[in-house]
């Protein structure tokens, strides 16, 4: 997305209305308002959160993203905490083109 190019409709906290609108170029300049540059590890991980939720209409627990990335790449169990130091629903979530998560804090 180039600087004339217009976002997707978000809420209030910043998360898309509509997860329909994401796209890999929309996630980097999401990232980058988080001040992430996005690696293949962070990549590993929002691409399996965006399957998830495409096959099952909701957004996966970091459980099923610590576990997928243990699997993939290794590294410890505080991998999502250190691809996303403020956060899986602050910044995972966000990233990814999800909705804010009902009842979760932004932990």
């Amino acid at each position: 997305m180039d600087a004339t190019s217009v976002l997707p409709a978000t809420d209030g906290e910043g998360y898309l209305v509509d997860p329909a609108d994401w796209n890999e170029q929309l996630a980097e300049v999401l990232a980058r308002q988080e001040n992430i540059e996005l690696t293949d590890t962070h990549w590993i991980a929002i691409r399996f959160m965006r399957e998830f939720y495409q096959e099952h209409q909701v957004i996966p627990d970091v459980r099923f993203v610590t576990r997928h990335l243990a699997a993939q790449v290794g590294g410890s169990r505080n991998l999502v905490f250190e691809l996303f130091p403020y956060g899986y629903v602050k910044q995972a979530c966000r990233i990814a083109g999800m909705r804010r998560p009902r009842g979760w804090s932004t932990g």
